[in-house]
């Protein structure tokens, strides 16, 4: 595909920049792929839409503090991924132009450049930063749990599974409900600057779904996957990747899918992986028609924006 036919103009003012007062009151576009209907609701009506008995698979992982202000040159560190005993991480880490390797910065002692930005970092002690919110959210977040799903319980991502964000507990009582685990790394957000999409090349992430999980969703009649995270999980077991490890599954149009038959997911920036796997799902001239309609009718986009069912 070209790269043109992942570039959409949003408008400013629709990038949510808060999460909404109760999390299953944002808004429901739903995508019908085999009629073309495309129906308008809320979240909290989401069971309603369920007519197949669906088991809805989520992404349990918990957001890490791991943004680490740095006061002397100004800057911070932000945490990716514990990569070995004795505080070994990998980290994000600015302005590295004046950061120097086996120098310690507050809690962070640097131990070698990798190259864009990312160090080999040794911490001392475990994650007390602060809630690692993207960029294009310029608003201080009231309360960090808002950027955690209600249902996160392991501790190791630096961004969250979005799509999860809209669920309550009372809500996640009508439903029946699985859970996966990936560990979200900021690379899954970078934009493709890569001249054709089969050229960029997507960072692997850790995961790990239990025995009994993945009995349930191998045979489950109908598997909804609740956001593109998910997706890469289930598809990689579904291809035969053990049940614990790394995957780097990039998924564009033309992928075939063996396991998700449902996917819930937020609306994604333009020239990301991420918009580029729901094309794959749902179409991709689909797809452009969906988000210029979300656009028109003002619905809220990225993190703390709206969702999309596409069944």
């Amino acid at each position: 595909m070209k790269l043109s036919e992942l570039e959409y103009d949003l408008p400013p003012e629709l990038i949510a920049q808060r999460p909404l007062e109760r999390r299953d009151e944002s808004r429901l576009l739903v995508f019908d792929r085999a009629s073309g209907d495309i129906r308008h609701g809320r979240f909290s009506e989401l069971p309603d839409e369920l007519e197949r008995g669906e088991l809805i698979v989520v992404n349990d992982t918990r957001v890490l503090p791991a943004r680490i202000r740095l006061d002397q040159p100004p800057g911070e560190v932000l945490l990716l991924e514990r990569v070995g005993q004795n505080g070994l991480w990998e980290g994000l880490a600015r302005p590295t132009r004046r950061l120097r390797p086996g120098r310690r910065y507050g809690p962070v002692e640097l131990v070698e450049h990798l190259g864009e930005g990312r160090w080999l970092l040794r911490l001392q002690g475990e994650p007390a930063g602060e809630t690692p919110l993207p960029p294009y959210i310029t608003e201080q977040l009231a309360d960090p749990e808002r950027y955690q799903t209600v249902y996160g319980d392991v501790e190791g991502s630096a961004a969250a599974p979005t799509a999860g964000l809209h669920f309550t507990q009372e809500l996640l009582e009508r439903l029946d409900v699985e859970r996966v685990t990936l560990h979200v790394g900021l690379d899954t957000f970078r934009p493709i600057t890569a001249n054709a999409l089969e050229q960029h090349e997507l960072h692997s992430e850790r995961y790990e779904v239990s025995t009994r999980a993945w009995e349930r969703i191998a045979v489950g009649a109908s598997v909804l996957a609740v956001g593109t995270t998910t997706v890469r999980v289930l598809e990689s077991l579904a291809r035969g990747a053990p049940l614990a490890g790394r995957t780097d599954l990039f998924v564009t149009p033309g992928f075939q899918f063996r396991r998700v038959d449902s996917l819930l997911t937020n609306f994604h920036l333009p020239r990301s992986t991420l918009l580029a796997l729901v094309m794959a799902f749902a179409g991709v001239k689909e797809t452009q028609h969906l988000y210029r309609l979300a656009i028109e009718e003002r619905y809220r986009f990225y993190s703390f924006g709206d969702a999309m069912l596409i069944r």
